[in-house]
């Protein structure tokens, strides 16, 4: 089964408008200079102020245009995704709470989620507040940090086992079902640390963008996973030409070649590693839980291989993982919201292990409408309590 336009823009706009107004604190409060109001519409993306003092920032941002949009605090080189909140439909608003060092920044909203988005500088000034954590939360907080980081780093070095084997079997080009069988299972390790890895600006377009992301006009290149994903399932294009062996292996080593860097930047130690601060890791849950509910429940993530239960799993997986991590501090400050969390992602499994099929899941045209319905309702009811999750375990 196909979405129509009007359902896929009900999906999106239902899940958006359930974190409207979530998050615990109130940003934008009178004579609270952390707390900032966005405002995006379609042609801007107005912040209530372009600077703040260190440390942890909230960002509402309320869509008042009539495309969804995105918000997202960048580094200064405007690559390094330091946080987002995406999927917001019109009249909807999320809160975006990150925190931050002294230093520049960009902010970015991006309606209809593509492009760069409408793009301001952001300064974060010093500030002497010292915010004073025991020593027993500074070791779950040590726990936790050092839990993700592992686990981060164990997912990309599994990518780029399976990603090799994909490239030789894709390569071969006497192997596309083999190919085609692999495909999805070594996604599955791109899709649990989707939000890791699309912090690095400069990689992630290389390696899925799919092709409605690319402005070819402008003379973007299309490559990485879903170009690949279109030459092996060409069924739905229309009039497409199959790749000679030599474009094949372009792509394929391009692929390979971008992976390998990532898992080298993932990998790496001393100065210049990954750091997983305790808002980072909440708020990656959070953004993987968008992954689901912006592409893979609307079936626009694998539109050639409609593999996109493989995504959807993967995708709650990692966020689970990262609400595990940070639960331990949770369930100090609010064990409601802990267990609530938790009775929620395993309604979400559940409800997803039904529509297993061998070792993996059932293709997405296989799915009914009330499928799509369950499943969105189910991400819908995971996403109101996990809005609360950053500004929770930070508070």
């Amino acid at each position: 089964m196909n979405l129509t336009p009007t359902l896929t823009v009900a999906l999106l706009s239902a899940l958006a408008l359930s974190a409207c107004g979530t998050e615990s604190t109130k940003p934008g409060e009178k004579g609270d200079a952390r707390s900032l109001t966005v405002s995006s519409t379609d042609d801007a993306c107005e912040v209530s102020a372009s600077d703040a003092p260190a440390g942890t920032l909230n960002f509402a941002v309320t869509n008042k245009g009539d495309q969804v949009t995105e918000f997202y605090l960048l580094a200064e080189d405007g690559l390094r995704i330091l946080g987002e909140v995406e999927g917001i439909g019109p009249k909807a608003s999320k809160t975006l709470t990150v925190t931050v060092p002294a230093g520049g920044y960009v902010t970015a909203c991006k309606p209809g989620m593509v492009g760069e988005g409408i793009r301001a500088d952001f300064e974060v000034t010093g500030s002497d507040e010292k915010v004073e954590v025991s020593a027993d939360e500074q070791e779950l907080i040590e726990q936790a940090t050092n839990n993700y980081r592992a686990y981060v780093q164990d997912q990309t070095a599994q990518l780029l086992e399976k990603t090799k084997e994909f490239v030789e079997l894709y390569k071969s080009g006497d192997s596309d079902d083999q190919a085609r069988a692999l495909y999805p299972i070594a996604r599955e390790h791109w899709e649990r640390i989707e939000t890791v890895a699309e912090s690095f600006g400069d990689l992630d377009p290389k390696m899925d963008a799919r092709e409605a992301d690319v402005d070819f006009a402008a003379g973007e290149k299309w490559t990485g996973w879903h170009a690949i994903e279109k030459d092996l399932w060409p069924a739905r294009a229309e009039k497409y030409t199959a790749w000679p062996p030599q474009q094949r292996a372009t792509y394929a080593d391009d692929l390979l070649a971008n992976t390998v860097e990532l898992d080298k930047r993932v990998q790496a130690t001393g100065k210049g590693a990954l750091e997983y601060p305790l808002d980072s890791i909440a708020n990656g849950s959070r953004g993987l839980l968008e992954e689901v509910a912006t592409g893979k429940v609307t079936g626009e993530e694998e539109f050639w291989s409609r593999t996109d239960l493989w995504d959807f799993q993967a995708n709650v997986d990692g966020a689970r993982i990262a609400f595990e991590g940070v639960q331990p501090v949770l369930e100090t400050k609010d064990p409601e919201l802990a267990e609530q969390l938790t009775t929620r992602f395993a309604q979400l499994d559940e409800l997803l292990d039904s529509h297993r099929k061998g070792d993996g899941f059932v293709l997405y045209f296989e799915l009914t409408g009330d499928d799509i319905n369950a499943l969105a309702a189910a991400v819908n009811a995971l996403s109101e309590p996990l809005s609360h999750l950053t500004a929770a375990v930070v508070s």
